[in-house]
């Protein structure tokens, strides 16, 4: 049985798939807890009313983000995670946290990466004039979304399109693929091989 915590940073959208998805398939594993760096994201009530155990680690409250880091990383552990789960984790992690969930991390991107890392990527998807956009399941790197793809999403660009459109079509998409990939981890069917995700069989 595998420990899950995800970190959150409001609503949490793409936790509550995730939690949905574990307790509807009875994945071998448990969402051990929520984690948010704000007292009053929305996605806390969720986890609450599903029993799961929560925490605040007010990143507001620290002078740096080495401190916060230290903090959150601390109530991570206590925990006891074999996976660390960001969805919609608001922050930049600084690589001394990275390292240490380093191959045990995931994170979800509304681009199909390499293509537009860092913020605005549906802005940047409708400038760019591409005909596809995308979401992108990856193990998180200390470079910014540069991690390990595990799963895409693919949307196409449609005539009109705005960036509330495409953030809204796409959403749809995250909450499939990133409890897929959630799955692929618990059933320990991800390995990292060259920099690349391998995807094993099922047993």
């Amino acid at each position: 049985m595998k420990n899950i915590v995800i970190l959150i940073s409001g609503r949490g959208s793409n936790m509550e798939a995730i939690v949905r998805a574990c307790e509807a398939q009875a994945w071998p594993a448990r969402i051990a807890a929520v984690i948010s760096n704000k007292a009053d994201a929305a996605g806390i009530e969720f986890a609450q009313a599903h029993g799961i155990p929560t925490a605040v680690v007010a990143s507001k409250t620290f002078a740096t983000r080495e401190e916060f880091d230290a903090a959150l990383r601390e109530t991570v552990d206590g925990f006891a995670p074999d996976l660390v789960v960001l969805a919609g984790f608001m922050r930049i992690l600084t690589p001394a946290f990275v390292e240490h969930y380093a191959g045990r991390m995931l994170n979800i991107h509304p681009s199909l990466l390499p293509l537009f890392p860092g913020l605005h990527t549906h802005r940047q998807a409708l400038a760019a004039g591409v005909l596809e956009h995308g979401a992108t399941v990856h193990f998180v790197t200390a470079e910014l979304d540069h991690g390990p793809a595990v799963l895409q999403a693919r949307i196409d660009v449609r005539p009109g399109d705005t960036e509330d459109s495409l953030a809204t079509r796409l959403l749809d998409q995250e909450h499939l693929i990133y409890p897929q990939a959630v799955r692929l981890f618990v059933e320990d069917r991800l390995s990292i091989e060259d920099g690349n995700v391998r995807i094993s069989e099922p047993n």
